[in-house]
């Protein structure tokens, strides 16, 4: 995928969140999180709680589970959480299953001329792994993950995205699961797209700000060309 040259009109940069978004990773994030608690005789949360931080960066994610952890034992908690959720991916029945229509929209919405990005709350490893698996190696023009910036919902991951792929806030699409995606797509000033398969209610996306809500994949597309004012075909 190709960026627009400095001469020409920026091209709409859709920018995907990852976890409850393109892929349902909540099976190895709970599983982890239990664990990495467990280890430290610690109260374990329900499924719902733990869902509830992904999208935040690892370590205020895992604080949020465990308040009364002092900063040692949090980064004994992030360390275990890592180990566990990379020992569960190379097992053979790790599942970490694209939401159906996710495919079929991104090769869609670059076949549209859009440049495409994912800002994400998940490690560079972890997002590099992932996109190997479901054969998107080379799909985005951008990868911005906790690696490269504040968490969520800082907008600084998204600006400098947009920075990078050489677009324009006014053209950029924040498509996300979280009122944290939906509170940076805001704090950039671009449009925000919530979508309801995800780890937060809709409900929660709408006060949070976003300019469209749509229940399933084949939504998307009308959803960006409403904001964006017909910009893509």
């Amino acid at each position: 995928m190709t960026r627009p040259s400095p001469d020409t009109e920026p091209a709409p940069f859709v920018v995907f969140d990852c976890d409850g978004t393109l892929v349902d990773s909540q099976r190895g994030i709970i599983l982890s999180a239990r664990a990495a608690l467990e280890q430290e005789g610690l109260p374990i949360p329900s499924d719902e709680f733990i869902r509830r931080g992904v999208g935040l960066r690892l370590d205020a994610a895992l604080a949020r589970l465990a308040p009364e952890a002092d900063a040692e034992t949090l980064t004994r908690i992030v360390e275990t959480y890592r180990n566990t959720f990379f020992q569960l991916r190379q097992s053979p029945d790790h599942q970490e299953p694209l939401y159906e229509g996710a495919a079929d929209s991104i090769a869609s919405l670059a076949q549209a001329g859009c440049l495409l990005g994912i800002a994400t709350g998940k490690s560079r490893r972890g997002l590099l792994a992932t996109l190997e698996r479901h054969g998107w190696s080379d799909a985005f023009v951008v990868l911005k993950t906790a690696d490269d910036g504040p968490g969520k919902p800082d907008p600084t991951i998204l600006q400098d995205a947009i920075l990078e792929a050489g677009a324009a806030p006014e053209t950029t699409v924040m498509v996300g699961d979280t009122s944290f995606d939906i509170g940076m797509a805001r704090a950039a000033r671009v449009y925000a797209i919530g979508v309801g398969w995800g780890y937060h209610p809709t409900e929660e996306l709408a006060r949070a700000g976003a300019d469209a809500l749509i229940d399933d994949y084949t939504e998307l597309t009308p959803a960006i060309r409403r904001v964006l004012k017909g910009l893509i075909t």
